[in-house]
């Protein structure tokens, strides 16, 4: 919802966009980015944190709170959810972005974490003691990837990982003790990810991981960032971040995307000549727009033929021209400007952009046109994170 206090504000901004633009400068930078900015604080003693990280989930970023709590991020238009965490403290998510004023005073309390005896007990059972061993490169395949892309990742800190495996439930679930470090380096990014869970469910194959991932450029000579930026535009063409960011702004055709509808049953799959009209598109205030349908969606990529290694796994020709992938959207959802979009617990993808994973998956402040290498020098020497506090994760057994 909007408050009346959110209407006048974005009223005001309507109304300076109408004057000169040479008078003033500083609103039409505004207009194109916002500030987010609060304190955080112990919940117990009320008192501020400092060295607390502060981040936006899947981008490059990020800073450390001051003596006195306080933080300060300026970001590009759009939705985000801001990451908050600190060593022995429960971590907060919240979603923000340019549309709520209130997101330039947060005030964000870090609860202690709590562990009850029964999860003592689950844990004690249940644990695999030679879990990197004996499940590594099965983990390593189902959250890295298995493309190309993969082979050039690397987990650094494998140790941090905790394997739990029930019989009963056939259910593999894995954990970290603290920040899982991942060098991805076919992209060029140190992935910092805050992994809360990695489940798989061996009797349907079903995989579900969920945690708090954060980019960082990584160093390179110029050769290097050459290809760096090749690849991720290579990664970019047909993705789930690309496809959003498409339907968002229209270009969905242009960009090589063609839609159908999957019903129940057993019914082919119907054309969707209009994707823009009711009841499948919805345009809102502030530049988003929702997205519903009553079904599944069948994506069909054109620009792109499908890897070699996924038309093999798949027992597929190698003929195959087109990429498919399956989106549901259970309750539909609503996109940002920046391909940003929420529920994104109600989004569940199948095909192709199920077979790829972290190893191709890029950061929701990455554009190809604004990729160069001279922003990446300029991340490359910026190092907010380099004292961030390690996150040490306790495991959650509540659902074993």
């Amino acid at each position: 919802y909007h408050t009346a206090s959110t209407y006048n504000y974005y009223l005001m901004i309507r109304i300076v966009k109408l004057l000169p633009v040479l008078f003033f400068p500083i609103v039409v930078f505004a207009q194109n980015n916002f500030r987010v900015a609060g304190k955080v604080i112990d919940s117990a003693t009320q008192q501020p944190l400092q060295g607390a990280s502060v981040f936006c989930q899947n981008t490059t970023i990020g800073t450390l709170t001051n003596a006195n709590g306080e933080f300060q991020l300026t970001l590009s238009n759009g939705g985000y959810d801001l990451v908050v965490s600190f060593m022995g403290l429960e971590t907060q998510s919240i979603r923000i972005s340019n549309t709520m004023p209130e997101a330039g005073d947060l005030t964000i309390a870090l609860h202690q974490k709590e562990k009850s005896l029964e999860e003592v007990a689950i844990i004690a059972t249940n644990e695999v003691a030679n879990g990197w061993e004996k499940y590594g490169q099965f983990l390593t395949d189902n959250f890295i990837g298995r493309t190309p892309n993969s082979k050039e990742c690397e987990i650094v800190n494998p140790e941090v990982l905790r394997f739990f495996y029930s019989r009963k439930r056939k259910r593999l679930k894995v954990t970290g003790d603290s920040v899982l470090i991942i060098n991805n380096k076919a992209l060029g990014y140190v992935i910092k990810y805050q992994l809360d869970s990695f489940v798989h469910e061996y009797d349907n194959g079903k995989t579900l991981y969920a945690g708090y991932p954060f980019y960082e450029q990584m160093k390179g000579s110029d050769e290097e960032m050459l290809v760096w930026k090749e690849k991720r535009k290579t990664a970019y063409k047909g993705s789930v971040l690309q496809f959003l960011r498409a339907y968002h702004d229209s270009t969905l055709h242009g960009d090589g995307f063609r839609i159908e509808l999957i019903g129940d049953g057993n019914s082919k799959p119907s054309p969707i000549y209009n994707p823009y009209e009711e009841p499948y598109y919805d345009t809102l205030e502030f530049k988003r727009v929702e997205l519903f349908f009553p079904g599944k969606l069948r994506v069909v990529y054109s620009k792109e033929k499908p890897g070699p290694a996924y038309l093999a796994a798949n027992k597929l020709p190698m003929s195959t021209p087109v990429q498919i992938s399956i989106l549901d959207l259970a309750n539909g959802i609503i996109v940002e400007e920046n391909g940003y979009y929420f529920d994104q617990k109600d989004v569940l993808t199948l095909g192709y952009w199920a077979w790829e994973k972290m190893a191709d998956f890029l950061p929701y402040d990455y554009h190809p046109d604004s990729d160069t290498i001279d922003e990446m020098r300029v991340k490359m020497n910026t190092e907010p994170e380099k004292e961030k506090p390690v996150e040490e994760n306790v495991p959650d057994e509540n659902n074993w």
